[in-house]
């Protein structure tokens, strides 16, 4: 791989665990401000599980991402 797509995939990685900080810090919080604790295990898990979409290019990931389930 060349450096650009090594530092492309670093911002990646570090834009994803951003994210994911942000949801857990906003949706994981319950009235009293406190983590719930079953939110945290289930995004703690799905963190652990390997990525099932592999995405080649971006128009790849907005139509995966755009898909309702």
């Amino acid at each position: 791989m060349g450096q650009k797509i090594l530092n492309r995939k670093s911002n990646l990685k570090e834009e994803v665990r951003a994210l994911r900080s942000f949801i857990i810090g906003v949706l994981g919080r319950d009235r009293e401000g406190e983590y719930k604790p079953e939110f945290v295990r289930k995004v703690l898990k799905a963190a652990r599980e390997r990525a099932i979409f592999t995405f080649k290019n971006k128009r790849a990931f907005l139509k995966q991402i755009g898909k309702k389930s």
